[in-house]
């Protein structure tokens, strides 16, 4: 890793979205120099990068692609560099989003409709667990701890084709995609930032692969 504030190990993209000072924090912690930013040219150079998200989809999306990021991301993904998403900037990886009956497109790196869950009680709110597959490096020593999710929409069908690992994860008797790893994008449907010392080991073993 190369430190200071002019060549970052990691830049959290800012396109308007919320949580990006915990998510900015949170990267920090593990020792990484970190850039908060909308420069799309520094996203897509930065050795890592963060996509955090809070909010509506197609909001999200939005901003997302104010700020070039669809073609950010699809170019680290070609490139093989390092991506982290967060939340929402998880969910508009997928194809589309259907929020109070509108439907938006999303990136469409992976395959998949964000939907409203299928379970009596939401928001998902709170501290769950998840069912990581063998061979996670993403929930490596924290397969079996607790995440904190705040979320109503999520993905509930994912093929898992060769090199694509997913996380799982139930609430009130809905099964929904909670994290997906596949080269070099990584993403969770929880905050990470916001899940103790488990989070902050996941996003440890993030940074580890820069």
């Amino acid at each position: 890793m190369s430190p200071g504030p002019s060549s970052p190990d990691v830049v959290v993209l800012d396109y308007g979205s919320g949580n990006l000072r915990s998510a900015e924090r949170a990267v920090a912690r593990t020792g990484a120099s970190v850039l908060l930013t909308d420069d799309a040219e520094a996203a897509l150079e930065a050795p890592g990068l963060v996509v955090p998200g809070v909010g509506a989809y197609a909001a999200c999306m939005a901003g997302l692609r104010a700020v070039g990021g669809p073609d950010v991301i699809a170019a680290r993904v070609a490139a093989g560099r390092p991506t982290l998403a967060i939340c929402v900037g998880h969910q508009i990886l997928f194809g589309s989003g259907i929020e109070h009956g509108v439907e938006a497109d999303g990136v469409g790196v992976w395959p998949g409709v964000v939907e409203r869950l299928h379970a009596e009680r939401l928001p998902h709110m709170g501290w769950n667990t998840v069912e990581a597959p063998s061979g996670t490096r993403l929930f490596d020593g924290v397969a079996d701890e607790r995440f904190y999710f705040v979320h109503s929409y999520g993905v509930r069908e994912l093929d898992e084709p060769e090199g694509r690992l997913v996380t799982w994860a139930e609430h009130a008797g809905d099964r929904f995609v909670a994290g997906v790893e596949e080269g070099p994008l990584w993403s969770t449907q929880f905050h990470p930032e916001k899940s103790g010392d488990a989070g902050a080991r996941l996003v440890a073993n993030w940074v580890a692969t820069i």
